[in-house]
């Protein structure tokens, strides 16, 4: 099979196209064809080696992926050959042909997603989903803001913010960004180059400023956050590029909080809770992963590229 090989930490053309031997499921595993890999900036940060864990060399990337199930090994009770399913991490790497996950780590996908979207379920709505209920603790009636909601893990915020019964203020750096934002289900979109955005941000509020606010580039926006912050304000530090100089008094005298979030590090609990969601949300028709762009599996490089784009819009999906 035809699958993406890391040999040493770097760039994007440290990911080589190999040929390898097809895996055979160990007891409690399964082999899934993959039909699309997701792409997610995690993935960047650790193929350049730059993220706190990294697995031992060679490896190939990817958490995220949706296909058919070609082989179960022994013990395995959930799923069968032939079902249609997409992963919320791999023990092989899903930037694949196939991919070998274990038991807990394959979830059905309903007929109606398309493979494509079914790559784009696990990181961007498990990593919203846990910002937004488990590191917020965020209720119905709220206002949130979504710092950067045209990409992967924003639309997904945006979806399940609004689905819940929250005020959605969505920001977008592009005019198609933005409309795609307010498409997904945002209430109000505001331009994030725009040097007054988070005035608008207080004066959507009436002065009172957010109550919950998902960040995806903490580097640059933390420190305006928190001057549009609610009274018991709480922020969730999605992604960050480096390192920020923040006022601590703008959480003091809010009685806010700053929270980081891992999916990664998501307990069982949480993360039987997160595709529980995932689950109802994909067969109702509440969650609707968006594809922004499908690319080759050849071309792994370019897709790494493009995510780190601040244009990148929605998902980007390899196709092996």
């Amino acid at each position: 099979m035809k699958t993406i090989r890391v040999h040493a930490f770097g760039g994007p053309e440290a990911m080589c196209l190999e040929e390898n031997a097809d895996p055979t499921p160990q007891a409690g595993q399964v082999v899934v064809k993959v039909h699309a890999a997701g792409v997610n900036p995690v993935d960047t940060y650790i193929r350049s080696g730059l993220y706190a864990s990294l697995p031992p060399l060679p490896y190939t990337p990817g958490l995220d992926a949706a296909g058919v199930v070609v082989a179960v090994g022994e013990g395995v009770r959930s799923v069968s050959v032939g079902d249609r399913v997409y992963v919320g991490g791999s023990l092989s790497g899903t930037y694949a042909e196939k991919t070998v996950c274990s038991e807990p780590q394959v979830h059905p996908l309903p007929a109606p997603v398309s493979f494509a979207q079914g790559a784009g379920v696990n990181v961007p709505y498990g990593a919203a989903y846990h910002a937004l209920f488990h590191r917020a603790h965020t209720v119905p009636g709220e206002t949130v803001l979504v710092h950067g909601a045209s990409g992967g893990v924003g639309i997904a915020a945006v979806q399940w913010a609004r689905n819940a019964g929250m005020r959605v203020i969505g920001t977008g750096g592009t005019e198609e960004g933005r409309q795609l934002v307010l498409a997904q289900g945002a209430h109000f979109v505001l331009d994030h180059h725009a040097p007054d955005h988070m005035e608008r941000v207080l004066a959507l509020t009436d002065g009172k400023g957010a109550d919950v606010i998902l960040e995806m580039l903490a580097n640059i926006n933390l420190g305006q956050d928190l001057g549009a912050l609610a009274e018991n304000g709480r922020v969730v530090v999605v992604g960050s590029r480096g390192p920020v100089s923040i006022d601590p008094r703008d959480i003091m005298r809010r009685n806010a909080s700053v929270t980081g979030m891992l999916l990664l590090t998501a307990s069982p609990r949480e993360l039987l809770s997160i595709h529980a969601a995932i689950a109802a949300g994909l067969e109702n028709n509440t969650l609707r992963p968006f594809v922004g762009r499908e690319v080759p599996l050849s071309e792994a490089a370019r897709a790494h590229r493009e995510i780190m784009e601040s244009s990148a819009l929605g998902k980007i999906v390899l196709i092996p």
